[in-house]
């Protein structure tokens, strides 16, 4: 049916309406995050690095300037981002379809960031048979990471420029509030893309998050080039986040109904999370012990084992749970589940995993963040930096989803809430 003048007129005054909320300190928080958050990178790098790495050191052992350039970074950086854009199009793997959109259709994703991550390891393999110096990574720690901020920084504006361009329906609910720095931050357009090509897809769980696992291999080879041999500790280190990074990509699909994808603009709060926060702040534990080893035990890598085997167990169950009462609330390992109705023809779980408390991923990826920290000990709290860092915002995020859920299913919210009264730990909080 065509539209008809008075529509027309609605979707131009739509077009110039803008949203009203802002989280994340809104214009004050939009102004000095995209600031302090590249300055904590570099001073986390510059202390993991240090004899003492001490947060509490000061003066705090900056870097000479001459020490955050290296010619040979930005050609790795952008070497990294093209090999992963051709393994992003090549035709391997299934293509799956996102959640319904605002305009009622649905994107097409390709699913082969599993397979991505094979070339890439494979690729490293290789690099290591020719005796390439893989070590090298600790000293480019510091260029890698300024060249990555700098880039998170030209795709940030070039994203907020090309959302002038977009359908007010690619909008992100919470991204066009009309103040140009919040909407810098947070992000415009929902879904941008260069053709079939989906940004913030592509950098959602490719080339930092497997450049995550690079990184940790090169602090390895930094260890054997010291030391002979990697330590305990460094082996369960890259381990665990190695299966990390490849659970998400085996199971790619299921990032298509978070709330990155779902919710989140693509500004500067993902591109810099994405390209340079989890490369160079999620590896600090296998920087800090190339710098500062450490001897584990025999039943204490057994302890550690075990407690980052059960945070698995618990992110893996309750997210497949999750993901698959999404997509066919029918199929039988979620049918018999308890569900509470709401006006919007949803339903809420209340029992299995999602019955036990609010958020049992955060629970089981809060247990995995632990177990990554221990081997490094207890004589610095650097190590530890990831495991406050990500409760602080996954209680954030929790704290946002609660918000969006009582605005979306109002009183079906509030019947799952005193069925459900924990949040992420159980009889705790």
């Amino acid at each position: 049916m065509k539209p008809t003048m008075g529509s027309k007129n609605q979707s131009v005054k739509q077009r110039s309406s803008s949203t009203t909320e802002r989280e994340f300190g809104g214009t004050l928080g939009a102004t000095c995050i995209p600031i302090f958050l590249p300055l904590t990178v570099l001073y986390l790098i510059s202390v993991v690095r240090s004899p003492a790495a001490s947060v509490l050191q000061w003066p705090p052992p900056l870097p000479p300037t001459g020490h955050l350039w290296a010619p040979v970074a930005p050609a790795l950086l952008l070497g990294w981002i093209t090999l992963h854009v051709f393994l992003y199009l090549l035709p391997c793997g299934k293509v799956s379809e996102g959640l319904l959109l605002k305009n009622g259709t649905r994107l097409k994703y390709p699913i082969n960031g599993f397979h991505a991550l094979c070339i890439s390891v494979a690729l490293l393999m290789l690099l290591l048979w020719t005796d390439a110096p893989l070590g090298s990574l600790f000293e480019l720690l510091l260029p890698l990471a300024v060249c990555a901020m700098g880039l998170s920084f030209v795709l940030s504006v070039y994203l907020y420029v090309r959302s002038f361009w977009a359908p007010h329906h690619a909008l992100a609910p919470g991204g066009n509030t009309g103040n140009p720095l919040y909407d810098f931050f947070i992000g415009r357009e929902l879904n941008p893309r260069i053709g079939g090509f989906d940004l913030k897809y592509f950098c959602e769980l490719r080339p930092g998050l497997i450049g995550w696992v690079v990184v940790n291999l090169g602090m390895l080879m930094k260890e054997v080039e010291l030391r002979d041999s990697p330590s305990l500790a460094m082996i369960l280190v890259n381990s665990f986040q190695l299966l990390y990074v490849a659970d998400a990509l085996w199971n790619e699909e299921a990032v298509l109904t978070t709330m990155d994808i779902v919710h989140d603009g693509f500004g500067f709060m993902l591109v810099f999370g994405d390209l340079a926060w989890v490369p160079f702040t999620y590896s600090l534990q296998a920087a800090f012990l190339v710098v500062h080893p450490q001897s584990l035990s025999p039943v204490g890598a057994a302890t550690i084992v075990l407690l980052n085997g059960i945070g698995y167990y618990i992110f893996r169950k309750s997210n497949s749970q999750k993901n698959q009462f999404r997509r066919n609330p029918m199929h039988p390992s979620v049918s018999k589940l308890e569900t509470i109705a709401t006006a919007t023809g949803k339903r809420l779980l209340v029992s299995g995993w999602w019955g036990l408390v609010r958020h049992p991923n955060y629970l089981g990826d809060l247990l995995m963040a632990f177990a990554w920290s221990l081997p490094c000990g207890f004589s610095h709290l650097l190590p530890y930096f990831y495991v406050i860092y990500f409760t602080i915002l996954l209680i954030h995020r929790e704290a946002r989803d609660e918000r969006q859920c009582r605005a979306k299913y109002g009183l079906a919210w509030d019947a799952y809430c005193r069925r459900v009264p924990y949040r992420i730990f159980p009889y705790i909080y």
